[in-house]
């Protein structure tokens, strides 16, 4: 017989506690009450800051897995191989890249929360000298599409777009003004900064896939017209670069012999061409090619006695003149100067780029704003005027009393750069730039795509991560299918389903006839259940790491020649000496495989009711190393807790 409602309420029935006995004493009781939270884990991939932060959105954690032997490459391949294949999915040019790109990535690691960065691009250097040495080669698509893409511009973001349509199986033709490729990577910076061998190396690679028509000392717009490129191509990739430096905003600059522009400067240099410079040589910029300009202006050096002939800026004006080789022998050292708005620890170029100029003998004045050319009676320059400054609303303002004059047989800007349209008006967007849309088209423009410095002036790893985006849209273009919605995360992320795959762990095919009802997946072999991909809208921070997981682990830094202000004369040996492979080795196992299980086992350590397990061995591969019972599990959240890396979430059954 039930119970009234009035008898429950007058005559309560014995209970073990009284009246405001709710909490548990010891949390080690509350813990196995805790079912009722209906909180049990869930395994939750994110993309971590490095990835992030990367412009070419390269799967740094992925291939830096592969390096400290965590991830197993498959059956028959070496993991030298397989780091090389996974890193360059996203990038060709890991050799160059792990050279010079500054490395928005190591700004990013959550590594950083503890001591010190992942060195990336250490082990980016290592990937990509290795894969040179054991001479791995790309592979093209499987079947030719027939479609074919005018690529203008061979430089990196025009080679890595010829390399992505080619594993796409469409033929590129690379129209290129000078007469050799690499653009900026060649004519822009150092072969002692890269080296010439391993450039050329990996732009033969992508050569190598075929189907790649290289048209040299060709420029569109001169002497191929717009239209004629409409009529012979399916599509045109617009990826001509900035190779036209921007000259000082001051008084006495415009048309005087011996100013020229920081590109103009390198170019000349990079062709071999120029081999000595001025006595005394001025630069004005703060970022990166300035850095170069100053380096090789200190190794060049100068000669006591010069003909008119002989002359740097003849030879960086004239694209034929050359200094005889013999001039080097003569040199003698350069007096060199570099002059910033910003102070030093606000200017663009690489901290350790600057700490270098320095050690070679270059004089830095930071702070400082040029004011006008000194010009001398035979219309050459003799100084730049300059004075120290303050930024007020965003704009350099002299400081009065501080007005100088540097003495200065050459003056080089490198205060930006800009593209060369002539002949190509109709693209022009007023500032010497053309203009792209979200997929990296011309708008108003169909078929025509560009990528690269012609659309903002950047890093080189940002034109490729461009170029890899406007190929996707090349091939939605010439498939005539709609563009698809890029993520909110826009890089190459990792696939469980396709590391599924490789691993022969491939979901079974799903037949709703043949299964009847779909309910209970968790036990069913024809889903990856268990999981959520959110590495397309979330990048994880390292407040979501339990970072107590993590000693101190120094890291493995690259030795550097840098030659002293006695010695760089004439030093152009490589600066960066790349890390032996168990320093790499060392280095990739540093990092926190943030928003990725990297089997530590501390989930299954720490689970309390034995309800994280182990997926047998069979079945294992990267991502599923572990699974959760849940008819044992009691939310009590521990594993989460544990995770070093963020992989483990508590939301299963909200």
């Amino acid at each position: 017989m039930a119970t009234s409602t009035d008898e429950m309420k007058s005559k309560p029935s014995w209970r073990r506690f009284e009246d405001g006995q709710h909490e548990w004493e010891k949390l080690t009781d509350k813990i196995f009450v805790q079912d009722t939270s209906h909180k049990c884990p869930t395994y939750v991939h994110k993309t971590p800051p490095c990835q992030g932060s990367c412009p070419s959105g390269e799967d740094i954690r992925g291939w830096l897995q592969i390096v400290r032997g965590m991830e197993k490459p498959p059956v028959g391949m070496d993991w030298h191989e397989y780091a090389f294949r996974r890193s360059t999915d996203a990038n060709p040019f890991p050799s160059m890249m792990g050279r010079v790109c500054p490395a928005p990535c190591q700004d990013g690691c959550n590594r950083n929360a503890l001591e010190d960065f992942v060195g990336i691009n250490a082990v980016e250097q290592f990937i990509g000298d290795t894969a040179i040495e054991k001479g791995y080669g790309f592979e093209a698509a499987p079947v030719d599409t027939g479609k074919r893409v005018a690529i203008i511009g061979g430089g990196p973001a025009g080679l890595a777009a010829a390399y992505q349509l080619r594993r796409k199986g469409h033929a590129a033709t690379i129209f290129e003004a000078n007469d050799g490729l690499g653009g900026m990577f060649f004519y822009g910076i150092p072969g002692y900064r890269v080296p010439r061998d391993k450039l050329n190396a990996e732009i033969q690679r992508i050569l190598d896939m075929g189907q790649i028509e290289v048209r040299l000392k060709t420029k569109v717009g001169t002497d191929v017209t717009v239209e004629q490129l409409e009529k012979d191509f399916d599509a045109v990739l617009w990826a001509i670069g900035c190779q036209s430096g921007r000259g000082l905003p001051v008084p006495g600059w415009q048309g005087t012999p011996n100013c020229v522009s920081g590109v103009a400067f390198l170019k000349a240099f990079n062709e071999g061409r120029m081999k000595i410079t001025a006595d005394k040589v001025v630069c004005v910029g703060g970022g990166d090619t300035s850095i170069d300009v100053v380096s090789v202006a200190r190794r060049l050096g100068h000669i006591g006695k010069t003909g008119p002939k002989d002359l740097p800026e003849t030879v960086i004006h004239d694209g034929y003149v050359a200094h005889d080789a013999a001039m080097t022998a003569a040199a003698e050292g350069a007096e060199v100067t570099l002059t910033s708005l910003f102070t030093r620890d606000k200017m663009t170029a690489s901290e350790h780029e600057v700490h270098d100029a320095t050690h070679e003998g270059v004089t830095i004045l930071d702070g400082v704003m040029p004011l006008e050319v000194m010009l001398g009676e035979n219309g050459r320059a003799t100084g730049l005027r300059v004075a120290d400054c303050q930024m007020v609303d965003g704009r350099p303002t002299p400081v009065e009393g501080t007005e100088r004059i540097l003495a200065a047989d050459l003056i080089v800007a490198a205060i930006g750069q800009g593209g060369d349209l002539s002949g190509l008006e109709e693209l022009d967007n007023g500032r010497g730039l053309m203009n792209a849309d979200k997929f990296y088209q011309v708008p108003n423009k169909p078929g025509h795509f560009v990528a690269g410095d012609i659309i903002r002036p950047h890093l080189l790893t940002t034109a490729i991560g461009q170029a890899s985006i406007a190929v996707d849209s090349i091939d939605e273009y010439v498939r005539q299918v709609e563009h698809k919605r890029r993520p909110k995360v826009d890089v190459h992320h990792f696939n469980l389903l396709e590391k599924m795959t490789e691993a022969n762990l491939a979901p079974e095919s799903f037949v709703p006839d043949e299964r009847g009802d779909m309910r209970g997946t968790s036990s069913a072999n024809y889903a990856i259940h268990n999981y959520e991909d959110r590495s397309g809208a979330e990048v994880i921070p390292h407040e979501e790491l339990f970072l107590g997981h993590f000693n101190f682990h120094a890291r493995n830094l690259r030795k550097e020649e840098v030659p002293s202000s006695d010695d760089v004369l004439g030093h152009f040996k490589e600066r960066v000496i790349g890390l032996a492979e168990a320093e790499a080795i060392d280095e990739a196992k540093r990092c926190m495989s943030c928003g990725m299980c990297f089997e530590c086992d501390n989930c299954v350590i720490f689970c309390p009711q034995d309800a994280v397990f182990r997926v047998d061995k069979d079945s294992r591969t990267t991502g599923r190393y572990v699974d959760t019972d849940y008819a044992k599990c009691i939310g009590c959240h521990i594993c989460a807790d544990v995770c070093p890396t963020g992989y483990i979430k508590m939301g299963l059954g909200e």
